[in-house]
């Protein structure tokens, strides 16, 4: 199977004002249910809260010790008690997401077409002389750029709205320093971080998937050790991108916020 049938997913199109819409249905039902996972977490490590916690509270309060050393290594005291409940749920949302895709994976082969869901009839490869249309139904949402460009875009356009807003003046400042002609480079890099930002993560964790449905596919030898080796590497891999992901957006918030970067 070739990238491109891999990428294969189900879609819903409308039409809004004559411009189509897609939504990837796959994407949607992985994001949906890593929300309730994070959800489902939370709930169950606040139920019965006690002074010396055990099981899913203690698990939850490493996590939220863990972040709030992300934003205190990023912003001062005072500042980064108003960013701790973000970073434990963009950590959290994301340590769950990049692993997803590990767990299991759901492909389909459809003899007839499905025009809502945008699924197009399988052409057998003893017939039509190439492989048959598969289509997946669930892989890491994160494993998608269309979700890590989202939130890289949005964590940028957050860190914009915060500089602005606590200082119109140091936020101008800063493009024309040290130099005013200076002011193109900064422009360049404030292109560069939501496209890196995003990248990074994505290919990480869709590098780790495709190379799973390869060697599934390949010979019997590569899904015994070599393949419980690779995921067992993939999931110390999105941990690893949950982590610089969730650092990278306290970087770039501290660049807007602090004055002495």
């Amino acid at each position: 199977m070739n990238l491109l049938e891999m990428e294969k997913t189900p879609k819903i199109g409308f039409e809004l004002g004559g411009v189509p819409i897609d939504f990837d249905l796959t994407v949607v039902i992985t994001t949906t249910v890593t929300c309730l996972l994070v959800f489902l977490i939370v709930v169950l490590a606040a139920r019965k809260l006690t002074m010396v916690p055990s099981g899913m509270q203690n698990l939850v309060e490493m996590v939220i010790d863990f972040t709030k050393g992300i934003v205190r290594s990023n912003l001062d005291l005072k500042t980064s008690s108003r960013f701790y409940g973000f970073a434990f749920t963009l950590f959290l949302f994301l340590l769950i997401a990049n692993q997803l895709g590990l767990v299991f994976n759901l492909v389909t082969e459809h003899q007839q077409p499905i025009p809502f869901l945008g699924i197009e009839a399988s052409n057998h490869a003893e017939v039509a002389g190439k492989e048959a249309s598969k289509y997946a139904w669930w892989k890491s949402p994160t494993a998608n750029l269309n979700v890590v460009f989202a939130m890289a875009i949005a964590i940028t356009l957050m860190a914009h709205f915060i500089g602005i807003k606590r200082s119109p003046k140091n936020y101008l400042a800063h493009y024309f320093q040290p130099y005013p002609w200076m002011v193109i480079l900064h422009l360049i890099d404030e292109v560069a971080k939501p496209v890196t930002h995003g990248m990074r993560l994505w290919a990480n964790i869709f590098a780790g998937e495709v190379l799973i449905v390869i060697m599934l596919q390949a010979s019997p030898l590569m899904t015994g050790l070599p393949l419980i080796l690779w995921i067992g590497y993939s999931l110390f891999v999105g941990v690893v991108q949950a982590y610089v992901f969730t650092t990278l957006a306290f970087v770039y918030l501290s660049q807007k916020i602090t004055t002495d970067h």
